[in-house]
């Protein structure tokens, strides 16, 4: 099953108010509510694209190991997943399909890391459940999701329904500011380069990990 038939079957379910979910439709009406207004407000194509320079980043690991992407990047191509928190459901269906794919990735000559600005204990949690060989980096008050042009402020009554949910960002991000990035996911060049960018407010919808590939094998390098 592809990865986006598993995020719709998941919608469905959650939508239809199911348990363990029991969501209503007012409370659904919300979240279409905030999905449809970031994506009127054009901040996705504000993003960072193909073609730009990527922000450098230097973040810390789950452990506290410091991860600098100039270091990755010396090694291959460089794949980036901004990655809302542990709480989004969508998020770790994304994270299971990049694991599965990371062996294809790697063949290729790329690395792969996830930036969230959850906390550090959040991040350890997301790897051990999703069962993750990549990092989750940290990413303190959302400062690089910002330099990528990917962080929001949630609208007031988004953030009324996730207090309801139980979904406590200030703690979650140890961040007052109730914002997010934008789901997004890059292929980075060696010389910084954006080669492949999928930004989307609709945080229901992902692409396909294999659509990495084939712009991974358009980059590899040839020989002379």
């Amino acid at each position: 099953m592809s990865l986006q038939a598993r995020l719709d079957a998941f919608k469905a379910d959650f939508e239809a108010g199911n348990p363990p979910y029991n969501m209503s439709p007012a409370m659904i009406a919300t979240m279409h509510r905030a999905t449809a207004a970031l994506i009127e407000s054009g901040a996705a194509e504000n993003a960072r694209q193909v073609g730009d320079k990527a922000p450098s980043f230097e973040l810390k690991d789950p452990e506290g190991r410091v991860v600098r992407s100039e270091d990755l990047l010396e090694y291959g191509p460089l794949i980036v997943s901004f990655y809302r928190g542990v709480w989004c459901p969508y998020c770790n269906m994304e994270l299971q399909a990049l694991e599965a794919a990371k062996p294809a990735f790697e063949r290729l000559g790329a690395s792969l890391v996830a930036i969230s600005p959850q906390t550090a204990p959040n991040s350890r949690k997301s790897v051990r459940q999703n069962r993750l060989t990549f990092p989750i980096l940290s990413d303190t008050r959302g400062d690089i999701g910002a330099a990528f042009g990917l962080r929001f402020s949630l609208p007031p009554d988004l953030v009324d329904l996730y207090k309801t949910l139980k979904n406590d960002l200030p703690t979650f991000n140890d961040d007052p500011s109730w914002s997010l990035p934008m789901p997004a996911r890059y292929l980075i060049g060696q010389d910084g380069t954006i080669l492949y960018a999928d930004v989307n407010p609709d945080y229901t919808r992902r692409p396909e990990p294999e659509a990495l590939i084939a712009v991974l094998e358009a980059h590899q390098p040839t020989s002379a």
